[in-house]
């Protein structure tokens, strides 16, 4: 009898990681998601908008708490880093790229990074030219807002990607 542990058991492990990148191995979801709601309360296909959605909620919580609770402040400091130069771009590449085949989870980072480098400049110039300038109310609201809607508009890209993925497994299969 083989024994299920130690070296043995990380290499099966990287034997079924390598069957499955390489499309020899295709893992399917036995109860997909038919609707849309659906689909975005499924944490296995939505977690990185509900990750997204959380970090921001979270950051604009502490950043007004910690006016009241200064001991939140290294807190806001790494929450408000990850809010204005890793969220916009991060739903922004969610966006223009929906297919998780399409890049690699490092250029994915590294990409998410230099997209919020250009896009929160141009969301403080575009505040500039407003009434409320730029201030912390107005860039945290701006930012959020603006994480928001591109996040959704990933997520409807992604779900018409995994319909269109389904139909046409179906197709193939001859299944209903």
């Amino acid at each position: 009898m083989r024994k299920v542990g130690g070296e043995d058991l990380w290499k099966s492990l990287r034997k079924i990681y390598g069957d499955i990148a390489s499309g020899r191995v295709v893992l399917e979801d036995p109860y997909p998601p038919k609707t849309f709601a659906e689909y975005v309360l499924r944490l296995e296909y939505t977690l990185w908008f509900w990750t997204a959605v959380s970090i921001a909620i979270l950051t604009i919580a502490i950043i007004y708490l910690s006016s009241y609770i200064p001991t939140l402040n290294p807190l806001r400091y790494f929450l408000g880093t990850l809010y204005t130069l890793f969220l916009p771009g991060y739903v922004l590449v969610e966006a223009l790229y929906p297919e998780e085949k399409e890049l690699k989870p490092l250029e994915r980072v590294a990409l998410s990074i230099g997209l919020s480098l250009a896009v929160v400049p141009l969301i403080g110039l575009i505040l500039n030219y407003t009434p409320w300038g730029i201030r912390l109310n107005p860039v945290v609201v701006s930012l959020a807002l603006y994480t928001l809607s591109i996040a959704i508009i990933a997520l409807v890209r992604k779900y018409n990607i995994y319909k269109l993925s389904i139909t046409i497994k179906r197709g193939r299969t001859g299944r209903r």
